[in-house]
This record gives C-alpha cells, sequence and structure tokens, in this order.
C-alpha cells in the first residue's frame, strides 16, 4: 500500500545529507514552509545551497535557516528588501555566495529540470552582467542567452491538503513554486495542514501528481490576521 505519509517533520527530514541543494517555496511571505525549514534548522545539515525566489524576511523561516550559518550558497532572484538585514550581513561579509537569477529565468530553470531539458535560450538577462561568461546567440533577429536547469536533490514545499498518495492542492497564491519544485528534486517533502482520504481531492483540482512527492507532513494551519500578526490553529 502506497503511504507517503510522514509521522513527524523530523523523520522526513532525517536522511538529508551535507552539501545538498534544496529548493524552498514561497513568494514574499506566501506559500512558506515555515514547520519544514525549522525542522531542517533543527536536523543540522550544512554547506547547503538554498535555491528560493528570495532571502529570507525578517528572522525567522529562511533568514532563520542562513543565520546559523549552514548554507554556503543562495540562489534567488531577489536577495534585498528593507528587512533582509541576515542576508546581507552574511553576504557583505563574504560568508554566503549569491547567485542571482532574474524570476523568470529562475522559474523556467527549475521547470526545465522537472521537464528534462538540458537547457535552454531566453533572452532575458541579454548584455548585462548576469550573461557574462553564458552562450549566446541570435535567433530570427533577436539575441538569447543560453541557461540550463537547476536541479535539487531535495524540495520543501507547501500546500493546503493531500492524500496518501502524494497528490497536492493549493490555496491561492501560496501554489507559486511548489509544483515546479516538486519536480526538479530527487525528493519532495510537503507540509500540508490536511490530509484527506484518497479521492477527495477532485482530479481536476490536483495540481501536483503524487508521483512527484516523497513524503507529506501534517502540520499546525498557520493564519495570517489583520495587522500581518500570524497564530496558529489546529489542522
Amino acid at each position: 500500500m502506497i503511504d507517503k505519509i510522514s509521522p513527524s517533520v523530523a523523520a522526513a527530514l532525517a536522511d538529508v545529507p551535507d552539501g545538498a541543494t534544496v529548493m524552498i517555496g514561497g513568494f514574499g511571505t506566501a506559500g512558506i514552509p515555515n514547520h519544514l525549514i525549522e525542522g531542517l534548522i533543527a536536523q543540522g545539515a550544512k554547506d547547503l545551497t538554498i535555491v528560493n525566489n528570495n532571502a529570507g524576511n525578517g528572522d525567522t523561516g529562511l533568514a532563520a535557516l542562513l543565520k546559523t550559518g549552514r548554507v554556503r550558497k543562495i540562489i534567488c532572484s531577489f536577495p534585498r528588501q528593507v528587512d533582509s538585514h541576515v542576508f546581507d550581513a552574511l553576504y557583505r561579509s563574504g560568508r554566503l555566495e549569491l547567485e542571482l537569477v532574474p524570476q523568470g529565468n529562475l522559474a523556467e530553470r527549475i521547470r526545465a529540470a522537472g521537464a528534462g531539458i538540458g537547457a535552454f535560450f531566453t533572452p532575458t538577462g541579454y548584455g548585462t552582467l548576469l550573461a557574462e561568461g553564458k552562450e549566446t546567440r541570435e535567433i530570427n533577429g533577436r539575441h538569447y542567452v543560453l541557461e540550463y536547469p537547476i536541479h535539487a536533490d531535495l524540495a520543501l514545499i507547501k500546500a493546503e491538503r493531500a492524500d496518501r498518495w502524494g497528490n497536492l492542492s493549493y490555496r491561492m497564491t501560496a501554489r507559486n513554486f511548489g509544483p515546479i519544485m516538486a519536480s526538479a528534486a530527487k525528493c519532495t517533502v510537503v507540509e500540508v495542514p490536511e490530509i484527506v482520504a484518497l479521492g477527495a481531492i477532485d482530479p481536476e483540482a490536483v495540481v501536483t501528481p503524487g508521483i512527484f512527492v516523497h513524503r507529506v507532513v501534517k502540520v499546525e494551519r498557520t493564519v495570517t490576521q489583520a495587522g500581518g500578526f500570524a497564530r496558529k490553529e489546529t489542522a
């Protein structure tokens, strides 16, 4: 019987090795798998490469992971914002390597990994510092840059609902990078507040098929209230 439900976050992340490339879903504060990030911090893997849209907010979530000093490199499209002080301090001191990737290119490089595409040409970044050292080509009068897929050892994502086979549905913009990251990693771990019986998710609502998911962990639901504060409810 296929059952991908893990008993705990710790059990789901127990085998993450040092030096792993880890994709972490989220866009701004939407869809961040905070429970899994906390679990990765507790697990202790080091020398990590993190792939995410940004580089953390404040002192929690991804920023807390960076603060441990166990991240060697981050690949992202939006590293700096008003509360990215953890990233700023690490980067300016030379303790964190940054690979800056335009957001569309980041999404397509992840998607390409899941789709088995060897490389692709994109006009984004041509003529800028981001294209230095990369192959370029003129196609139909327009200049393009060759970009390669981003593969990961592990993807940590957040969904709204899952069944024991790992089929997933998402809540609104919390979907963001989750589906493509799930397809681009050797092992995908998902946190969800709700686990339902097989067949309870309408097939038309399954965004990420269970074939891309390896472990599912049920967590408490986090609810954002007016003013931006968060509280936890029992899922």
